[in-house]
Formats: C-alpha cells, sequence, structure tokens
C-alpha cells in the first residue's frame, strides 16, 4: 500500500489554523474525519491522544506523525497537514511542528500500520521533499508531491 493511496485531496490541508499541540491533532483528527472511514470520530481521537501521551510524535525537522490503532474506522485513515504557523510539540529535536501526517490503522493491520509509519517517516526525513512541500499552490500538487516522490525513491 501506498502513502498515495490512502491520501486524498479530502484529507489534506495547505494552511491548518492551531495555537498549540492539542488543537492540531484534534483538527487533524477532524480533517481525517473526511475520507469516510471513520465510525467513531471520538474514539479514533482518544486512541491518538492516548499513544500522544507514551511519547510526543514531533519526530524532528519540523515533522510530526501522530497515530494510533483503533477498530473504529473501516480501513487504514490518513490525513496531512501544512500549519499556517509551526507549532510547539514536544519533539525530539525541540523544533516546532509545521507538517503533520497522522495515521490511523486496524487493530488487526499491524504490519501494514508500521510499513505506512515507516513510509511516511522516510519521505518526510527529506530537506528537498519538505520544501517542496510548502511550495504547493493546491491540494492536488501537494498530492502529486507525494506520488512523484514514492515513485522515485521508495521501493513498492
Amino acid at each position: 500500500m501506498k502513502i498515495s493511496d490512502i491520501l486524498t485531496e479530502n484529507v489534506i490541508e495547505l494552511r491548518l489554523e492551531a495555537k498549540d499541540k492539542t488543537e492540531a491533532i484534534n483538527k487533524m483528527v477532524d480533517l481525517a474525519n473526511g475520507s469516510g472511514k471513520i465510525t467513531d470520530i471520538e474514539k479514533v481521537r482518544t486512541v491518538v491522544f492516548e499513544r500522544e501521551k507514551l511519547v510526543s510524535t514531533g519526530v524532528g525537522k519540523g515533522f510530526a506523525i501522530p497515530h494510533g490503532k483503533s477498530d473504529d474506522i473501516t480501513d487504514i485513515v490518513a490525513a496531512f497537514a501544512i500549519l499556517a504557523e509551526p507549532v510547539d510539540f514536544d519533539s525530539i529535536d525541540s523544533e516546532k511542528v509545521q507538517y503533520i501526517f497522522l495515521l490511523v490503522g486496524k487493530d488487526s493491520m499491524l504490519n501494514m500500520h508500521i510499513k505506512l509509519l515507516s513510509r511516511i517517516s522516510r519521505l518526510m526525513n527529506k530537506d528537498e521533499f519538505r520544501n517542496n512541500l510548502l511550495k504547493a499552490q493546491s491540494k492536488e500538487e501537494l498530492l502529486q508531491f507525494f506520488k512523484t516522490e514514492e515513485q522515485n525513491y521508495l521501493d513498492i
């Protein structure tokens, strides 16, 4: 499964407004609800926040990947946003976060969940790719950046 298979324009936001980490995660879960794959949004919200309590998903370089596993979805759910203004996310490198990729998988799909987390991290670790995302003028263009980057750099 490719990242571009689970990302669609209706779960992408180019300038998400959020004043802090909590608001950013809440808005990401709301955005992900646009996938039509969430059967209980509040349970999904809870698993994402419970996972965040364990250790921050701010993984560095201005990127966070809040995630969790829930059976309150019909299929893997994702959302991606570039924040209008970076927020403190308790990141491992202490940098504020500007890019957020939310991923929620089913409990029964642990291997796919881990593979997707790894692929997302590998893409987002590339400085040039992150810079390209900032240049996107539309959701369609941003999604195309993901598709192109996957084709060029991931062995899928």
